[in-house]
């Protein structure tokens, strides 16, 4: 037995391949195009590890997922591979549109394919798990009830419009072919191997850096934040035991002004990494022009997941935050190899 994995070279992708292999002896294909915030060094613990295959390609490429299929006979498939972040969407849609609609389209196909192919039994036992994200549900005001499965589609960005597009495909594959899916749809994740653009690895790096803190409009925004390890857990479950055709929010119970989040991690930094002149971290809060179309607010009700499969997660903010921080301070060879001159050059452009 063993599962593909898409995208397994990124943030979540990552994260939720070294726990796999940490609790299980099955094997992962991961099939990961590498692009900006994809990261081999995030699998380096993995390095000699048989059970886990790395194959640099794009789930684009028909032939080359029909391929992977073929040859490891996977019995299921769980797809992180995306384009994920909101501002870069905003400098560059077309990119989100070819990896997040036409890629999957190819992808669904080529998983079409194999699993017609596939004996009755492992037809019956093949799954194919599409991971998403709360923003395809828009904005919520202050008193509005959290994101349910029920919730309308609402998207507010080339990114989240993207992401609503491919979410769509993967239940018409369902009703149309009879394709077992799973569609899970997150809040905000953290936690190790984050890519420094998004708010928490942002602004870790640049404290440490003695850089500005930028900070969006009047940094009122709230997200629901989850530990990426708690997120993992929660795939898991899905694939394991989820119902077929069925969506599934996974949130961490967590909501918090953007200020808020950037005001703990001062705190945490102050008491871990003071500065050497003895002031807070706080005292580089900088706030810059809001980004168009910027979604007031996101919550989860991720009641249904624990009704049913019985997932919660283990990490509060509080809890989750620290090991972040920590992890962060304790790798900072990691960060320094990712924040390239490219890099730099983006955050120089968005945050200008």
């Amino acid at each position: 037995m063993t599962i593909l994995v898409t995208g397994g070279a990124g943030f979540i992708g990552s994260n939720f391949v070294l726990d796999w292999l940490d609790v299980s002896d099955e094997p992962i294909i991961n099939l990961d195009l590498l692009t900006y915030a994809g990261n081999r060094q995030n699998l380096a613990a993995l390095e000699g590890d048989s059970r886990h295959v790395f194959v640099r390609g794009d789930i684009g490429d028909t032939e080359l997922v029909a391929r992977l299929l073929e040859e490891h006979r996977p019995r299921a498939v769980v797809n992180f591979a995306a384009e994920s972040h909101v501002d870069r969407s905003i400098l560059g849609p077309e990119e989100f549109i070819q990896t997040n609609i036409v890629g999957t389209f190819r992808l669904l196909e080529a998983v079409r394919g194999y699993w017609n192919d596939l004996p009755e039994g492992d037809r019956e036992d093949f799954r194919f798990l599409h991971v998403s994200t709360d923003e395809v549900y828009g904005t919520l005001s202050p008193d509005e009830p959290a994101f349910t499965e029920q919730h309308r589609y609402e998207p507010n960005s080339p990114y989240s419009a993207s992401k609503a597009a491919s979410d769509h495909l993967v239940r018409s594959y369902l009703h149309t072919y009879g394709l077992p899916v799973l569609t899970t749809n997150c809040s905000n994740n953290y936690g190790p191997y984050h890519f420094p653009e998004k708010l928490i690895p942002l602004v870790i790096h640049n404290a440490l850096a003695g850089k500005a803190l930028p900070i969006y409009g009047d940094g009122q925004q709230v997200r629901d934040w989850l530990y990426v390890k708690d997120h993992c857990s929660a795939i898991r479950r899905v694939l394991q035991d989820g119902r077929t055709g069925e969506t599934y929010n996974v949130g961490g119970w967590n909501e918090k002004p953007n200020l808020e989040v950037v005001e703990t991690l001062c705190a945490i930094l102050d008491e871990r990494q003071p500065r050497e002149d003895g002031r807070s971290y706080a005292e580089q809060i900088t706030f810059v022009k809001d980004r168009p179309g910027h979604d007031r607010r996101y919550a989860i009700d991720a009641s249904k997941i624990e009704r049913e499969l019985g997932w919660c997660p283990e990490e509060t903010f509080e809890t989750g935050i620290r090991k972040t921080v920590d992890w962060y301070l304790d790798n900072q060879v990691w960060v320094e190899n990712v924040t390239s001159g490219a890099y730099r050059d983006w955050v120089e452009a968005q945050y200008a």
